[in-house]
Order: C-alpha cells, then sequence, then structure tokens
C-alpha cells in the first residue's frame, strides 16, 4: 500500500469513528484512541502536505476569518411551513390532502428549534452550505459548517445532491455557553436557537467550531442519478450516505395517529438533549407533493404543529445578590415555587441589572417565567398591571457583598465586578489559575489540594500559598510526607518564575500569557505597573483600550496592591530577568503570519520569528513591520495592503531568515 492510500484509508476510520461518535452517540473507541489517529493524519500531511483534500478530517476548522458573508442564490427555495395548532388544524390539514391523495400516509418528525441550512455536495463531498435566509437567498457559511462535526465532508457514495437540515445547539452546550458568556461580563444568549444562529454567523470560523453546535438532515432537495419515491426511503438514504438523520420520526397512516405522535412529544420534549418546538408533518409519499405545489411561502403537502409555550405566572419574593466565580455580581430572584417543563422553580438569575433595568423588574412583582432552552429558568416580563404599589427596586450595589471591595463597572460591560482577587467568593478559582502550568506552574496544586486548603481556612489569599508550611500540607487528606515536601518544593521553585508568569498569574482581565509576555518586554518591574498610564499602556504593540483599561483598574485596587507587596516580601519574582534575545535579523520587528504554510506550521513559523529577536503577533495594524503570506491568506492579507505594510511569502520570509 502506497503512502496515497494509507492516508485515505487512514481518513476512511476517522470518518467511520465521527459518525459513530457525533451522529449515532455510540463511540467505538476512547478519546486517546481517536486523538492517536487524528494526530497520525495530521503528521502525515504535515510531512506529505501535496495530498491534503478538502474533505479530510483534519480540515474542519481552518481558514481565516471573514469580512462578511457572501449571497448565496438557493436552486429550490427553502420554503417555510404553515402551523397547526390543534386536531382540527390537522383535520383540516388531511381534507385539503385528500383531495389529491385519497388515502394518505404522513411522516411525522420532530421540529428542531434551530437555524436552517443548505448542504450542497459534488462527487460526495461538500461544497456548499447556505443558511435559509428569506428562502430565496442565504448566506454562504461553508467554512464554519466544515466545523460541525455531526456534518460528514465525505458522503458514502460520489453523488451530487442539495439536502436541508437544521444546525442546533444542544441544550447542555447552551447551558456552558450562557455561563461562559456571564463570567465574562457579555449578554447571554436568550435561547438554544439564538444561541446556534449566532454561532454559525460568526465571521471566524474558529469561534464556531468552539460552539459544540450539532446537526440533524431531513430532506433532499435535489438529487442526481437516484430514484427517491417517498419521505420513508429519503431519510433511510440520507442515514446510509452518513448524513445524521434525527430517529423519531414515526410513519403514521392517519391524521389521528399524527396527532397522537405530537402529543407524546409535547409531554417528553423536555426529555430530549436539544430543543424542539413542535413536529412537522409530511405527507410521505413524493409524486402527490408534485400535484398539490406550494403556496409563495410554504408547501401545501406539509404543516408544522406547534407545541404551546410553557409559561407560569409568579411572584418576586426577593432578590440575592451573588458574587460568581471570577467575580460578577449579579442578582438572583426568589420565587414563589412554580412547576415548570417538569420540576419545581423557586429561582431564577436576573443575569445583570442592566437586564433588570430594562425590564423594570423589582421585588414583589408577579412576573411570567419559562424555561430557556428547557433548561434556565428566567422571568419574560413583569405584570404591571398587578402593581400594588408596595414593589421595590432592584438597586445596583456599590460595594462587594462578600469583602466590602468597591463594585466596579465599565462603560463597555454589562456586568458589576468585585475586582479583588483575595474575595472569598472568587479565591478558589483565583488560586486554582494561580497554579496553573500557563501562570505559576505550581506542580501538585491541583483544584482537589485548594478545595482543601481553602475550607480548613490554610489559604485565604494568594499570598497564603507561599506561607505554607510541609507539616500544614500533611494534615491534607491523601497528602503524606514526601507528598507535603514535594510541594513546598514546588511552591518555592515557582518564586523564580519570569515575571510574565506572575502577571498571568493575576487574572487580569483581557491579560493571557502572550500579552503578559509581550508587556513584561517594555515593563521590566511590577511596580511599574502601578504608575503607568493608559496613553503609554497603549504605546505597547498588541494592547487596545479595553486591556489598557483592565490593567490600570487591576493594579489602582488597593486589596490587589497589598497582595502583590505580600509577595514580594515572601520572595516571589517580581521582575523580568529573562534574558530576550535583542539581536537578530528580525530585532525590534513585529511579524504577522497567514495563511496556510506549505513547509512549516504557523506556530513553527511564530518560533523562527521570536529566535531571530522579532514579535510574532496575531493582528495587522500600523505597528506591524512584516506580514508572511502563505495560501488563502484572507482579511489580514487584505489589512496588510490597505496599510503598506510589507508582505513577503514563506520563500521570501526564510531566505529573510537565511534557511534554505
Amino acid at each position: 500500500m502506497d503512502i496515497k492510500e494509507y492516508i485515505e484509508k487512514l481518513r476512511e476510520e476517522i470518518r467511520k469513528h465521527d459518525y459513530h461518535y457525533y451522529v449515532l452517540d455510540d463511540p467505538l473507541i476512547s478519546d486517546a484512541q481517536y486523538d492517536k489517529l487524528m494526530q497520525e493524519l495530521k503528521e502525515l500531511e504535515a510531512k506529505y502536505p501535496e495530498l491534503i483534500t478538502p474533505d479530510s478530517p483534519t480540515q474542519r476548522v481552518g481558514g481565516e476569518g471573514l469580512d462578511r458573508f457572501r449571497t448565496y442564490q438557493h436552486r429550490t427555495p427553502l420554503l417555510s411551513l404553515d402551523n397547526a395548532f390543534s386536531l382540527e388544524d390537522l383535520k383540516e390539514f388531511d381534507r385539503r390532502i385528500r383531495k389529491v391523495e385519497p388515502h394518505p400516509s404522513y411522516m411525522a418528525e420532530l421540529k428542531i428549534d434551530g437555524l436552517s441550512i443548505a448542504l450542497i455536495y459534488e462527487k460526495g463531498v461538500l461544497k456548499t452550505a447556505a443558511t435559509r435566509g428569506d428562502g430565496f437567498t442565504g448566506e454562504e457559511v461553508t467554512a464554519n459548517v466544515r466545523t460541525v462535526r455531526a456534518i460528514p465532508l465525505k458522503l458514502k457514495d460520489e453523488i451530487n445532491v442539495e439536502v436541508r437540515g437544521e444546525i442546533y445547539m444542544p441544550k447542555e452546550a447552551f447551558l456552558k455557553l450562557n455561563q461562559e458568556k456571564e463570567e465574562k461580563g457579555e449578554k447571554i444568549f436568550a435561547n438554544p436557537r439564538n444561541a446556534a444562529a449566532g454561532s454559525l454567523r460568526q465571521l471566524d470560523p474558529k469561534i464556531t467550531a468552539k460552539r459544540s453546535l450539532s446537526a440533524f438532515v431531513y430532506d433532499i432537495l435535489y438529487i442526481e442519478g437516484v430514484e427517491i419515491r417517498d419521505q420513508e426511503q429519503a431519510l433511510t438514504f440520507l442515514k446510509e450516505q452518513g448524513f445524521p438523520v434525527n430517529a423519531h420520526y414515526k410513519l403514521c397512516r392517519d391524521i389521528e395517529e399524527v396527532y397522537d405522535y405530537c402529543l407524546a412529544y409535547g409531554e417528553k420534549r423536555h426529555e430530549l438533549p436539544y430543543e424542539i418546538d413542535g413536529v412537522v408533518i409530511k405527507l410521505n409519499p413524493l409524486a402527490p407533493r408534485e400535484l398539490l405545489g406550494t403556496t409563495a411561502k410554504s408547501p401545501r403537502w406539509a404543516i408544522a404543529f406547534k407545541f404551546p409555550a410553557e409559561q407560569k405566572e409568579t411572584v418576586i419574593k426577593d432578590v440575592e445578590i451573588n458574587v460568581g466565580r471570577t467575580g460578577i455580581i449579579a442578582p438572583t430572584a426568589i420565587l414563589e415555587p412554580v412547576s415548570l417543563a417538569g420540576t419545581v422553580v423557586s429561582r431564577a438569575s436576573l443575569h445583570n441589572f442592566d437586564l433588570v433595568r430594562e425590564k423594570d423588574i423589582r421585588i414583589g412583582d408577579t412576573v411570567i417565567v419559562h424555561k430557556a432552552g428547557d433548561i434556565i429558568p428566567e422571568i419574560i416580563f413583569p405584570v404591571k398591571e398587578k402593581r400594588t404599589g408596595k414593589e421595590k427596586e432592584i438597586k445596583v450595589p456599590e460595594y462587594c457583598p462578600v469583602c466590602g471591595s468597591k463594585a466596579v463597572k465599565k462603560e463597555d460591560e454589562v456586568a458589576v465586578r468585585c475586582e479583588n482577587i483575595n474575595c472569598p467568593a472568587r479565591l478558589k478559582e483565583s488560586l486554582i489559575f494561580f497554579a496553573s502550568r500557563e501562570a505559576m506552574d505550581i506542580e501538585g496544586m491541583g483544584p482537589a489540594v485548594i478545595e482543601q486548603l481553602v475550607d480548613k481556612g490554610l489559604v485565604k489569599g494568594i499570598e497564603d500559598i507561599y506561607r505554607l508550611r510541609a507539616e500544614d500540607l500533611e494534615k491534607l487528606e491523601r497528602m503524606g510526607k514526601k507528598s507535603a515536601a514535594n510541594l513546598i518544593r514546588a511552591i518555592e521553585e515557582s518564586k523564580k518564575r519570569p515575571l510574565y508568569r506572575l502577571i498571568t498569574a493575576l487574572g487580569i482581565k483581557h491579560v493571557g500569557a502572550k500579552t503578559a509576555r509581550t508587556l513584561t518586554r517594555y515593563i521590566k518591574n511590577i511596580d511599574q505597573f502601578k504608575t503607568i498610564t493608559r496613553e503609554e499602556l497603549m504605546e505597547i504593540p498588541e494592547v487596545g483600550e479595553k486591556m489598557a483599561d483592565s490593567i490600570i483598574d487591576f493594579f489602582r485596587q488597593p486589596r490587589n496592591i497589598a497582595a502583590i507587596e505580600s509577595l514580594k516580601e515572601l520572595g516571589v519574582n517580581t521582575e523580568e530577568k529573562e534574558e530576550r534575545e535583542t539581536s537578530g535579523i528580525l530585532a525590534g520587528k513585529t511579524v504577522v503570519i497567514t495563511g496556510t504554510l506549505s513547509r512549516m506550521s504557523r506556530k513553527e513559523a511564530e518560533e523562527l520569528v521570536e529566535k531571530a529577536g522579532g514579535k510574532a503577533s496575531g493582528s495587522v495594524s500600523r505597528k506591524t513591520d512584516l506580514v508572511v503570506v502563505g495560501e488563502n491568506p484572507g482579511s489580514k492579507y487584505q489589512k496588510a495592503r490597505e496599510l503598506n505594510v510589507r508582505i513577503v511569502d514563506e520563500e521570501e520570509f526564510l531566505q529573510i531568515l537565511g534557511i534554505e
């Protein structure tokens, strides 16, 4: 077997495991085994780049971000459906069908609450993906759809076909995404459908890839060389080709059986891992559909039975002010208990004080509640006509309710924050990050140890890590003398870390490890951060307004300064002592790598820049000195041209470095 055949065989193996994991939810191998297969494929493709194909599993996430989406004209209109809300509505639909098809059978399918998508395959390979738009014109989102692992990049057969499906966000992924957005002080998504739509329409495919989207495919819009007689055969064919098809469809012999199916899933919908808002009913045989035709907006041979929105009325008894693990101060409504979507709800997050003001929610209000995504209890609006005048406004706190630090709200954020890094409400998470590998890298100080240290009162602030003694640690569960001695040794070793590590460990908003490295090229002592101005910070490459404001705010907090002073007294390094390359062909130059390079990865190219004394940056600005362009460079290339930044290809870049 030659190398080309071996690589293709490896791809087929990975595709099989993708299908079993993401579509069938039935993995055949462990994650570690899968990672080993994928790593082998990546290494072979790096060695033989001429053998890389667009349908390779390694090409799921790739390409630069876009400036905008291109419009796409649908070959077959993606029409919407008329709605039914009762058995009588379904019977009226059935009567119309029987005028053309006297003995109809119907396919009942769950109506997934997501974003409609058209997928076009040429010779079995995904060529184009487009949103529904207005049904006739959508947006081309191929790069983003390629990141959705449930959607096959290559079909079983080399066919030309166009299918329609739904991109959705699972309930669990929706909950996780909103938690992350809330922790960052960003606006949350109202429901999984909005989250799916917002994720799919990101201009950067890498962001879409992180959003855990999935998909179901349910219709064949166009196909060459294959005869499909009915919807049941269509769904079977789609499954055989490797498409994700929702398993809960049912062939019904009459409209009463359809109605029973609708009632059953109206009850069971809360048990599903994704959100549905109804049932789609389609005439099963395809031939009569041609005779029935369509209206301007919808097909006459299909209808959507919509579930009623589950909303309940209750009263806000009180409001708790809580502090999250990232310091966000947020209100939570305490409700009169009410049964909703299968559980009793007595609390609902109000998310942030801007939302409270926009909805004009008050303590004592009668409110309408529902569960966003069948998961998160949410107040939709207050019933203002039921107000008595005794309701109380929910005020924005001036101080952290846990530690008493002044509450801070930035103009560009919805969140109110406590920025005290030693606030008890956020201490454990601060410590876990402080000790992590990318920060102070204290081996042996993981979440389980930190949990005990805080609970036993041994650590009340990050500086207390450096006051620990071996006899303190020996009192912890699963911590013997040897383990305690090793941890004390690791703590002592961490005192010698370079300054950028400490800056990273402090958890300053918008400042990660890469930015911390950049900052300490220009700021050599932590004391300089206390007096540096916003303007001086913004002269440093990659430091923008938000980051500069965040740094200034952090080093103006008295409690943070006190913690830093304690770290200095305890012997933690607070100066930049690391030797940096100050000579070399790229000394003092800022270089951006964009596109796919043929002889090395982007990370390897950035390492070459660093070795040559330059700085590798992720964005193009007027401060950029050089842009190295590979294949499919995207928007960074265009921006470099607009700013008249010097542009070179890979070969010229290597010549500059003196590499043959």
